[in-house]
């Protein structure tokens, strides 16, 4: 109808193309390298001619519309003609004892059901309503076009496999948009099969997203289609897309990596069918989620919210409320050829195997992810609020802390969002109204200003925001409990008696800490080696102190050094978790033998002890309550093998008492923070105006507040 309507009426808005000639002969040989047939047979060469008359125009129409619109056409036919294809399903059929025209017609099924069906026009409509949803609920979406230009020249040596962190459902629509914008072809995006309902399936699939089951590890022949689909995509030079976390991150941080796609194209190119493959990190970043409240349902334990229209209508609801930026990040590609030899994983029988170097090449992808993902005005607000608990603070207060970490970051050049160089009252008041508009903090005005704090039910939401860059702030944490630890031995010894250790003697105990703390994490975070590691917590310390090492031949020496680090990092940075890790200990002591016979009744009871141990003042945190905390706190305790029958108590009281001891550090550190803060708010006299304009003696220049 639109044809017809153009041809009559507006004329100047279509053009006829001639695409290039082919011959005969020439098509019948290209026929039979694509099937392997004999050159005596003919049946399926029509089909290929036609194919290839489409194709051909289709490359016209694309040198007159641009790269936008580089999309696949024929996939199921193409896939079905190839000989890969035809002998696997014939093996299947000899496997599973069917005819080969029902294992055929099965696959085929397969087929439609993941591949993507691109459209021209749906993908003019999805990027014009993409538009329309970002700009409904976020000022801007920022990135940087020579990011995306690198990657467009990269497209033209091989194919592109982009890896975002996952922690929106707007996660593809952003990426799909910035795309858009600079004249690039969508991606073949991974989606999971619950987001194959109308409307948005229909439109996503014709945009380039092809949907796959979350499960199907026993079906063999929908793993051998998705196989070759990802081969046929590879080969094709187009760009990919999937989640290398799996699903949606609930907490903030980087989830665990998960292997399957990575693992099919590993093996594709292991197989050949492809020279070079460039894996491209992305970090997706939002002042603020219009999921969380979503979110925050799943914490206390609720039921995941099952997509459909409805849902959707409330999605787009809630982003009539603004939510701030969106910041695209793309991390420096990762060659596979250059990572990955092709003879160090030839001897793999089974692709779905998980090799060691996959791993590896996982755990880099998210590394790199981790370290191009910026700091945000909210998530700093956040780590600041955070720091000082169980208090409500003025504008200023939380200024003063915001100043201090800038600096911080500055002096190891983190990664910020554009403009970050802010840290006046009015920024950050707008940044706390903002968080308080969607009820992450709460606020008070009846007094002499207002004043904010993060409620106990509201921890989960504000640390959700801190959890978003707090790898950055690992290191340094680690450190400070290693020092309290050397510290606190110190006094035990006197306190009982005992030889003083010796410089070298606490060295070592620093380090043991330090590693220890470092394996004990590593279930939620992403370390370098132990080599790198230690390196970095030794260049960390020596900011403080030069000689760092020498101070910590007695107590007072690690007083003075605890002194020169500003701010404290590890109260907001490690207690939810290692609180979550010890509840999980004492749950363990408690019902840990029937612990493996109902998983999810046994992290319902996790949740229900550390409600307990709150209102008991026992941890000072409500995010241990949260069940998506608690699933890697119950993973961790299995690692070790503290669950199930026939373990012995006494294993799981060492393990209880090893994490109690490293919540005491955590106090003392927290300790010290908040006499540090108590004492310079009381040396500093601080106006209902803010620190932005507290007295000072005449002559000395005002300096702000640290934690």
């Amino acid at each position: 109808m639109r044809q017809w309507f153009l041809s009559r009426f507006s004329r100047h808005r279509f053009e006829i193309l001639e695409a290039p000639a082919a011959s005969v002969s020439e098509l019948r040989a290209r026929w039979q390298r694509a099937t392997t047939q004999d050159l005596a047979h003919t049946v399926g060469l029509s089909e290929f001619v036609c194919r290839q008359a489409a194709l051909a125009l289709e490359r016209a129409e694309r040198r007159h519309r641009g790269a936008r619109y580089k999309v696949p056409r024929f996939v199921i036919e193409e896939i079905s003609a190839r000989a890969p294809f035809r002998a696997g399903v014939a093996a299947y059929a000899s496997q599973l004892g069917k005819s080969e025209t029902q294992v055929h017609r099965e696959a085929i099924r397969y087929l439609h059901e993941i591949a993507a069906t691109h459209d021209p026009t749906v993908i003019d409509l999805v990027a014009n309503l993409t538009r329309r949803i970002v700009q409904r609920g976020y000022r801007a979406l920022r990135y940087s076009p020579d990011q995306l230009a690198r990657v467009q020249t990269l497209a033209q040596k091989g194919p592109v496999c982009f890896l975002p962190a996952h922690r929106s459902n707007l996660d593809h629509l952003v990426l799909f948009l910035a795309l858009y914008e600079n004249g690039l072809p969508p991606n073949h995006t991974a989606g999971g099969i619950n987001m194959n309902f109308f409307p948005v399936g229909p439109l996503v699939r014709r945009s380039g997203v092809f949907f796959i089951r979350r499960t199907f590890r026993d079906n063999e022949l929908y793993k051998f289609v998705l196989r070759q689909y990802v081969d046929y995509l590879l080969e094709k030079r187009f760009s990919l897309e999937w989640y290398i976390e799996g699903g949606r991150s609930r907490s903030g941080k980087l989830l665990p990596p998960r292997y399957g796609i990575l693992s099919y194209v590993v093996d594709a190119y292991r197989r050949g069918k492809v020279d070079e493959v460039y894996l491209v990190p992305v970090s997706i970043t939002y002042d603020q989620i219009q999921d969380l409240a979503e979110y925050a349902t799943e914490h206390r334990g609720g039921a995941k919210t099952r997509e459909s229209w409805r849902w959707l209508v409330r999605v787009l609801r809630r982003l009539r409320r603004r939510y701030g930026d969106i910041h695209l990040r793309i991390a420096p590609e990762l060659a596979l050829s250059e990572f990955i030899a092709r003879e160090s994983i030839a001897t793999l029988a089974d692709p779905e195997e998980t090799s060691r170097p996959i791993q590896k090449l996982a755990f880099e992808l998210c590394v790199r992810i981790a370290r191009a993902t910026p700091l945000t005005p909210t998530a700093v607000t956040s780590f600041a609020l955070l720091s000082v608990p169980d208090r409500a603070l003025t504008a200023g207060e939380v200024t003063a802390l915001v100043a201090d970490l800038l600096r911080w970051a500055e002096t190891r050049e983190l990664p910020t969002t554009a403009g970050f160089a802010w840290g006046t009252v009015s920024q950050v008041t707008a940044v706390l109204e903002a968080l308080v508009e969607n009820e992450a903090v709460s606020c008070f005005r009846q007094g002499e200003e207002p004043v904010y704090l993060v409620s106990p039910e509201q921890q989960p939401a504000a640390g959700y925001y801190r959890n978003t860059v707090v790898h950055f702030f690992l290191g340094g944490a680690i450190a400070e409990l290693a020092l309290f630890a050397v510290r606190d031995s110190f006094l035990a010894r006197q306190r009982t008696g005992m030889p003083v250790h010796s410089h070298e003697e606490a060295t070592q105990e620093f380090w043991r800490v330090v590693f220890w703390l470092r394996d004990l994490l590593k279930f939620d975070f992403f370390f370098p080696d132990r080599q790198q590691f230690r390196e970095e917590i030794d260049a960390e310390l020596r900011r403080a102190h030069p000689d760092w090492q020498t101070l910590l031949a007695h107590a007072d020496g690690v007083d003075e050094l605890f002194h020169h680090l500003r701010p404290l990092l590890a109260p907001a940075s490690l207690r939810p978790f290692l609180e979550t890790y010890w509840v999980a200990a004492q749950a363990a002591l408690l019902w840990g033998d029937q612990a493996n016979e109902n998983r999810l009744g046994f992290v319902s009871q996790c949740g229900n002890l550390a409600r307990q141990l709150w209102l008991q003042r026992r941890i000072r945190s409500t995010e241990p309550t949260s069940r998506v905390l608690l699933q890697a706190a119950v993973d961790l305790a299995s690692y070790h093998g503290l669950l199930g029958p026939g373990v012995d108590p006494v294993r799981r009281k060492r393990w209880a008492d090893q994490l109690r001891a490293a919540l005491l550090w955590l106090d003392g550190v927290a300790a010290r923070a908040l006499a540090r803060f108590a004492e310079e708010v009381a040396l500093r006299e601080v106006p209902s105006a803010g620190f932005a304009t507290m007295a000072t003696p005449k002559g000395e220049p005002a300096s702000p507040l640290s934690i």
